[in-house]
């Protein structure tokens, strides 16, 4: 099995890549540093590449499309917002324009997205058929996103759609960014505290990548989160438990927003996603409870 993976040094590409490498036949990554990740140790098997063209499509069973300037990382600016469009958009139309000429095009198409093309929502339970989406700029980023994607779709390329949630993991991402403050002392719940959380394990990113490759009947857009999302106030109590700290304080959302502007909107807002699709065609998740997925990152040795 052959693969290409955009993004393949990233939170999710990076542990992907690693699962993927142990019986992969070959595995391309994309990256603008490939000298930098070869000390990353990602496999034998894996080759680094900082360009595409239609050669590396050629012959290539399956394409995952996983980059993206990182959502969260800088205030929405009018210059950090178009970053965080153009990475995302004009790298899949290219792969789209290529996967369309190939002679031998991949059987399979996986392209990101996430839980934010739903925008903010209350407490009702969406699954991968709700299209009441709140016009916001999350909703927009992944909209044209998922389009973009969707136009690889042949009868030789099957297109999936990863809508993906909060990806826990101990080292990166949005736990390890919580972590300290929880440690010292300072975590709790954001604003009222009722926001839901829309999350999952690491190991059950992967897993379910994996699992969409092997199952034909998986495509469009799937909802990559646990069964079990949680209310903002339920994850922080949970949190504090898990590293043995108390969950005393409230970080007002009118300072969320004075200090972030409209990306605050990630954190005070939320959805309350379920994988339907995963379930439904037989994925079994290691990690099906917030509480199972903490000890298990938090507390293993």
């Amino acid at each position: 099995m052959n693969y290409l993976i955009t993004g393949g040094t990233g939170l999710i590409g990076k542990a992907l890549t690693k699962e993927l490498a142990k019986h992969a036949s070959a595995i391309t990554v994309l990256t603008r540093s490939p000298k930098a990740a070869l000390n990353l140790g990602l496999g034998s098997n894996v080759t680094f590449i900082n360009s595409l063209s239609i050669e590396n499509i050629e012959n290539q069973d399956t394409v995952i499309n996983l980059a993206g300037e990182p959502i969260a990382d800088k205030r929405w600016s009018k210059i950090q917002k178009d970053k965080i469009c153009s990475s995302r958009w004009n790298l899949t139309e290219q792969l789209v324009e290529f996967i369309q000429a190939a002679n031998k095009p991949p059987s399979l198409f996986i392209s990101g997205s996430a839980v934010g093309i739903y925008g903010r929502q209350n407490s009702t339970e969406i699954d991968e058929t709700f299209n009441n989406f709140h016009e916001e700029f999350t909703h927009h980023v992944c909209a044209k996103w998922e389009a973009i994607a969707n136009q690889a779709k042949s009868n030789k390329t099957r297109v999936a759609l990863l809508r993906t949630g909060i990806v826990l993991d101990k080292n990166k991402g949005a736990l390890a960014k919580m972590l300290l403050p929880f440690k010292l002392c300072l975590g709790g719940k954001i604003g009222n505290g009722r926001q839901m959380m829309s999350w999952i394990h690491i190991e059950d990113m992967v897993a379910a990548i994996v699992h969409i490759q092997q199952n034909n009947a998986l495509s469009g857009p799937i909802n990559i989160t646990a069964p079990n999302p949680v209310s903002n106030s339920s994850f922080s109590a949970d949190l504090a438990k898990a590293i043995n700290r108390p969950c005393l304080l409230t970080t007002p959302a009118p300072l969320l927003n004075l200090l972030l502007g409209e990306m605050a909107g990630l954190i005070v807002y939320g959805q309350n996603v379920v994988p339907n699709k995963l379930v439904q065609n037989g994925y079994n998740f290691n990690y099906p409870t917030l509480e199972l997925a903490l000890d298990n990152l938090l507390n293993t040795k």
